[in-house]
């Protein structure tokens, strides 16, 4: 049977001691069941040697259309050489990182990975139309007061990281902190989901930042709702246009708490469209939120659907539910498993990926199995 059209990856993937465990020649695995219940990758331990806890564990970074994607696996406890013995250096673990390409089952091992500082700030954009399946991992290092920025690229083409001067357009004084960095029409956009977006098509020559900035009145102040964010916002590619999914202390004329969903029509603008609302009262007043018999209570943001902007995906205690938030109905639910299952108050879009699968993992001639 084929595979769904696209999946909701958990972001941290399951370690196998044995390579007999996997498909014979391949670095992976890809378990990919139909949404709301959620894929899992599968990497044997000679790509992550160490034991998964709840403090370490290995993270899928990036999950791009192309079939790639970019992994972070740290390789054991970080050590120094020095003349007559050894040290622990200041950085716990050895940060790795790898590019899984899932048509093949592949995993790729980026050389000078201390050339990398924060994952945060770091995504892998496919190269649009190139047969050859180039492609770009990068890094924006940044640097508060500088007015310009280190853009960190790793090229396929050329097997190496070149770091590129940027002028870095925001003049204030505030950090720009990213929650992720989205892939989307050939260039990598950086979110902050307090302030701004920074858009850069890293294949360029000359690769120049630009500010998006949140829709009006969406902006908050440095550092408010830290670390809670994720929980009520998301910005995310559907139906091939950047959306803007917001909760965070979001109500409308009546007080009632809602959901609301931008969509940034042109890429090379600035305008925001509020595409609809929908208060989560009117949600739950609808028979198909009864059938499920969960309880009347706002839910945690998961993600927006890849191909249909009007419905979006939430954690709701130990469910997975998918909402047609236009047509306030839900359309189905599932109780959802995570790998490295977080105490629920913190359960967040951070810990899942809406991928877009390539025409090679839903055509059901992939060596790699799915449920």
């Amino acid at each position: 049977m084929a595979s769904p059209s696209w999946a909701i990856l958990e972001r941290v993937p399951q370690v196998t001691a044995a390579d007999a465990d996997l498909p014979p020649g391949t670095d992976l695995s890809l378990a990919l069941p139909a949404p709301p219940r959620v894929a899992l990758l599968t990497i044997p331990s000679r790509v992550f040697p160490g034991r998964t806890t709840a403090d370490s564990f290995p993270s899928v970074l990036a999950a791009d259309a192309s079939g790639l994607l970019l992994l972070k696996a740290d390789q054991g406890p970080a050590v120094t050489d020095l003349p007559h013995r050894k040290d622990f250096s200041w950085r716990p673990t050895v940060a790795d990182y790898f590019v899984l390409d899932a048509k093949i089952a592949s995993a790729l091992h980026l050389p000078n990975a201390k050339y990398i500082r924060r994952q945060g700030h770091r995504g892998l954009v496919a190269c649009p139309g190139d047969a050859a399946g180039h492609y770009v991992v990068a890094e924006l290092q940044m640097s508060v007061g500088a007015d310009t920025a280190d853009l960190l690229c790793f090229s396929s083409q050329t097997g190496e990281w070149v770091s590129k001067d940027v002028p870095y357009p925001l003049t204030t004084s505030r950090p720009m902190s990213p929650n992720c960095v989205v892939s989307h029409g050939g260039s990598l956009w950086w979110v902050d989901l307090s302030w701004c977006l920074l858009a850069c098509d890293p294949f360029a020559h000359k690769p120049a930042l630009r500010v998006v900035p949140l829709p009006e009145g969406k902006a908050l102040k440095s550092k408010e709702a830290l670390g809670l964010l994720d929980k009520y916002r998301c910005v995310g590619v559907s139906a091939g246009k950047l959306r803007f999914v917001d909760m965070y202390r979001n109500r409308n004329s009546s007080g009632a708490a809602q959901i609301s969903v931008w969509t940034l029509a042109d890429p090379d603008s600035a305008k925001w469209t509020l595409e609809y609302e929908a208060t989560f009262g009117a949600i739950c007043d609808d028979v198909s939120y009864k059938a499920t018999g969960l309880p009347r209570k706002i839910p945690v943001l998961a993600l927006i659907h890849p191909t249909n902007p009007d419905v979006v995906y939430f954690f709701l205690d130990e469910h997975m539910l998918g909402v047609d938030v236009r047509a306030r109905k839900v359309l189905d639910w599932e109780v959802y498993e995570l790998l490295v299952q977080p105490p629920r108050e913190h359960v967040s879009s951070r810990f899942v990926h809406a991928w877009q699968l390539p025409r090679a993992l839903c055509s059901g001639n992939t060596i790699l199995p799915s449920l």
